[in-house]
């Protein structure tokens, strides 16, 4: 892997942390201290999940266009220990290093003293700014809030020991974005008042989840918080925005397949909300385009092909919708949609993963599951809520509605059978005990036709059935027509004459 710059460098290394916890059976810790010493800054990135492969280092090239000779030097010091072993085995790795043999370097190894533990910390030296690196890991940190909401606010594990400069440091969390992983981003600066310690991971307290909740679950979770906190640029819920949750509607699809001999099963989850603030009073119009973040193995990840193609192949209209674009943004898709209401916004977020952490498989999304997933939450969103995401045909069959309310009602009200209007009014659950205006039959005959449009647009094209009737007959429809001209002669007085 090609690192063209120390922000991608320290979010991989971040991401690979993050899959050795994933690897863990147990509770992990995560932290990250950027040290500032004028005009050097030190990274550390530890984690109390499996030791570390050292072969996911050796894949990393540095490239030398993107970071120079005088911001880093190239090399990496890693320490790194597995529950089993008994001492914590110190290396230095040169990414610059031409050859890979001479790249590694073994140092003396640190006693464990018979305690039981794992984990790695990573450590480099750069000549940069705070924050210059600041950004792009804040903003790490806040999409893996999207992933996994808090479990709760404090935890108890036994710290990861690491050494520095000879002395022993406790490094302690406050934060969970993943099922079994507690977080910290810590920042130390120092200046002319002495050393200052700031701890700058925002909370997200809206909706903590079990321990027990589903990925899929906590996605969901995560990327309501994200959108009532306007894109987590704000500490609590906008209440201006989001008074009322009905504002907000949310779902999700999930698609996956089968485990083989050559790679674990992929899982591709899909989450859509859907916000309408046509009355908020702070809420900024983002036009007519929605952004759909990608993670990929519990790790923001990169527009793949793939998602790009199975979202342009989706045939949106069927969900009353016209695509316009859909464009790679690096860390997220941009989609563009013709004449979409302004006080609607759709957010997306979409996760790829294996069933269990792949390792040595390299893998692409697969564009059917992608597509699938989707797919599957806009249908959810249809069947959850009535009159949403109905497709152009529905919409257009729906405006011919109030004429043939108004038709039938007419039809209704200037009868004279008394037994067909009683039938009617039964038929629509009107009152038949007192006068009803037309207005009332044509506004409930018409709400009729509507959900029956509607009822019908949420089955796939593949099943849907004849959409049905309006008023049923429950006469036997087995009956000869000339039998059914009798019937309906046999009233004496009531019979009814065909026009002349």
């Amino acid at each position: 892997m090609d690192i063209s710059s120390v922000q991608k460098l320290c979010i991989h290394l971040i991401s690979s942390a993050v899959q050795r916890c994933r690897l863990s059976e147990g509770l992990c810790r995560l932290s990250v201290v950027l040290k500032s010493s004028p005009p050097i800054i030190r990274v550390s990135i530890s984690d109390t999940g499996t030791g570390s492969c050292l072969e996911e280092f050796q894949d990393l090239k540095c490239n030398r266009e993107g970071i120079g000779t005088e911001k880093w030097d190239g090399l990496l010091s890693i320490k790194t220990t597995s529950i089993s072993d008994n001492k914590i085995y110190h290396y230095h790795l040169n990414l610059r290093g031409s050859v890979s043999a001479r790249r590694l370097t073994r140092l003396p190894s640190i006693p464990k003293n018979d305690a039981k533990f794992s984990g790695t910390e990573v450590c480099l030296s750069i000549f940069e700014t705070i924050d210059a690196l600041l950004k792009d890991i804040k903003h790490y940190f806040q999409k893996m809030l999207i992933l996994k909401i808090p479990v709760s606010s404090t935890a108890t594990l036994m710290p990861f020991i690491c050494t520095q400069n000879d002395m022993v440091r406790n490094l302690y969390f406050n934060e969970t974005f993943l099922k079994s992983v507690a977080a910290e981003l810590v920042i130390e600066r120092g200046d002319a008042s002495g050393l200052r310690c700031e701890n700058v991971f925002l909370p997200n307290e809206c909706s903590p989840l079990n321990f027990s909740s589903s990925n899929v679950e906590r996605l969901k979770s995560g990327l309501e918080e994200y959108v009532l906190k306007h894109r987590n640029s704000l500490n609590n819920k906008c209440d201006s925005c989001f008074c009322s949750r009905e504002k907000l509607k949310i779902s999700s699809g999930v698609a996956s397949s089968m485990e083989s001999h050559r790679s674990p099963g992929l899982i591709v989850e899909a989450v859509i909300a859907i916000s309408e603030l046509s009355e908020s009073l702070c809420f900024r119009s983002s036009g007519n385009k929605t952004e759909v973040l990608h993670f990929k193995d519990f790790s923001p990840g990169s527009v793949s092909i793939a998602s790009l193609n199975a979202l342009t192949s989706i045939d949106w209209r069927s969900y009353g919708l016209t695509l316009v674009s859909a464009v790679d943004q690096v860390d997220h898709a941009l989609i563009e949609w013709e004449s979409l209401p302004p006080y609607l916004h759709i957010d997306m977020v979409i996760h790829c993963y294996h069933k269990q952490y792949p390792g040595k498989y390299k893998y692409q999304p697969d564009r059917h599951l992608i597509k699938k997933g989707v797919k599957l939450a806009l249908d959810d969103l249809k069947e959850k809520h009535t009159g949403l995401l109905l497709s152009a045909h529905a919409v257009k069959i729906c405006s011919y509605a109030p004429d043939l309310a108004s038709s039938i009602a007419g039809i209704i009200l200037s009868s004279n059978d008394l037994k067909f209007r009683s039938k009617c009014s039964t038929l629509l659950e009107l009152s038949q005990s007192q006068a009803i205006g037309k207005q009332t039959v044509e506004d409930r005959i018409k709400e009729k036709i509507i959900s029956v449009i509607e009822t019908n647009d949420r089955k796939p094209e593949k099943i849907k059935e004849a959409a049905p009737f309006l008023f049923v007959d429950d006469r036997p429809q087995d009956l000869d027509p000339a039998d059914l001209y009798l019937e309906e002669h046999a009233g004496g007085d009531n019979v009814f004459s065909f026009p002349d």
